[in-house]
């Protein structure tokens, strides 16, 4: 089926997933479209072509974010409800890019029927790089757009490849000068990335606060040699101690859930090599790494603990570990008063929901620190999330695309201010 303009339909919403999911797709299903390369740049046109079809007016910043506009009653601020088109490499075709749709979708409704009593503008957003892969830090776009992110250093970021920001938004044509809409609110649906949905048998989640996480960049340096001319003896192996500090970070997490089960989650997701020879002993090895926890003093004893561990390391003597940045995302409340709209959102449509916390970062976490947020979750089955396999039912995507809209649309009435204030 092919989605025609001005067709809203549930239908028509599956036929348009299908016809995204399709740029940038992997031969395993999923999709590999990290932030600004040419299938980025492809979702985008595609999303922009979406926006001037169905009537929402395409605003970009300089930092690549993207907004479909519906100004309903002019001057006043917007609703803003989205997520990101940008994929983890081999990643799955939900993350992110549903919600997108999702977000379009509910726009699109709800500019061409307002709620009786709308008082506030909606538009859709596309977040750039809200995952961190090709360029860090992740959340950037709307990081930038909280003024959590100075919009000049962010441009100047370079990727591994040493391609920047600006470069890259340029060369897919998306580093714009538009001055974006000022938010009222601003609404997120995702799915889950976890089981918690699925396992219980329901339909929404409504997140109440965020895990915290601490995200680290580590340096480890050696010296370099020939790896069949020195003896073991003099070899000051730099991967040798990133192995043990990857080993450090495992170890952290095993310590503090070995008291209390799933407390504290640790990984290290990159590291780059220097010189990256088969014959020549590593010299540097730079790697990122993070600690989450629901409960920010669980957080900290483990940051400690990880601190005191790297200084082991460095003091067996062989290699120099030094930490290049330790970045904080403290955990916070969602609002109360979204939560409770959300669950009300919920009752009225019939679906079986709950509130829980999200262990992953999402843009509604940056977004919460300066207007009312309502982040959702729709099921992953079995959990899966930054796998090709990823995979949400029509039905839980259509249920999700239903409940966003209600929310967004309670939120244009100014629902939200008036259950804040009751």
């Amino acid at each position: 089926m092919t989605a025609v303009p001005g067709d809203f339909s549930d239908e028509s919403f599956l036929a348009d997933f299908a016809e995204l999911s399709a740029i940038g797709a992997t031969p395993s299903g999923g999709v590999h479209r990290e932030a600004a390369t040419v299938a980025d740049g492809q979702a985008r046109d595609w999303l922009r072509a979406w926006f001037d079809r169905h009537g929402l007016a395409t605003v970009v910043d300089s930092v690549g974010n993207m907004y479909g506009c519906a100004e309903l009653l002019p001057e006043a601020p917007y609703v803003l409800v989205g997520s990101h088109l940008d994929s983890q490499p081999t990643s799955g075709r939900f993350d992110g890019a549903y919600g997108v749709l999702a977000a379009a979708y509910a726009a699109g409704r709800l500019a061409a029927d307002p709620p009786d009593g709308t008082r506030l503008n909606v538009a859709a957003v596309n977040w750039f790089n809200e995952e961190g892969s090709r360029f860090s830090p992740s959340l950037m776009g709307s990081g930038v757009y909280i003024g959590k992110f100075d919009a000049a250093t962010i441009l100047d970021t370079a990727a591994l490849d040493g391609t920047t920001v600006r470069e890259a938004l340029t060369a897919i044509g998306f580093h714009g000068s538009d001055t974006p809409p000022r938010a009222d609110a601003f609404a997120e649906i995702h799915i889950e990335q976890g089981r918690t949905l699925v396992d219980e048998g329901l339909d929404i989640g409504v997140v109440t606060r965020n895990w915290a996480a601490y995200k680290y960049v580590i340096t480890v340096v050696g010296e370099q040699s020939h790896t069949g001319a020195t003896h073991m003896r003099y070899r000051r192996d730099a991967l040798v101690g990133a192995s043990q500090v990857v080993l450090a970070v495992r170890a952290v997490a095993r310590e503090f859930n070995e008291l209390a089960e799933g407390s504290v989650l640790s990984s290290v997701g990159q590291f780059t090599v220097e010189p990256n020879s088969p014959v020549v002993v590593p010299a540097k090895v730079r790697l990122a790494a993070d600690l989450r926890s629901l409960d920010a003093e669980t957080l900290e004893k483990a940051h400690t603990r990880l601190t005191a561990e790297l200084n082991e390391i460095e003091a067996e003597g062989e290699v120099q570990v030094s930490v290049e940045s330790a970045t904080l995302r403290p955990s916070k409340a969602y609002p109360d008063a979204g939560a409770a709209l959300a669950g009300a959102v919920a009752d009225d449509l019939g679906l079986r929901w709950r509130e829980l916390p999200t262990m992953a970062g999402h843009d509604s976490v940056n977004l919460c620190d300066v207007v009312p947020t309502v982040m959702l979750f729709v099921p992953s089955v079995d959990g899966i999330s930054h796998n090709e396999k990823e995979f949400t039912t029509d039905a839980q995507m259509v249920a999700g695309v239903q409940m966003l809209t209600a929310t967004a649309g309670r939120m244009l009435a100014g629902a939200l201010e008036v259950a804040a204030h009751a």
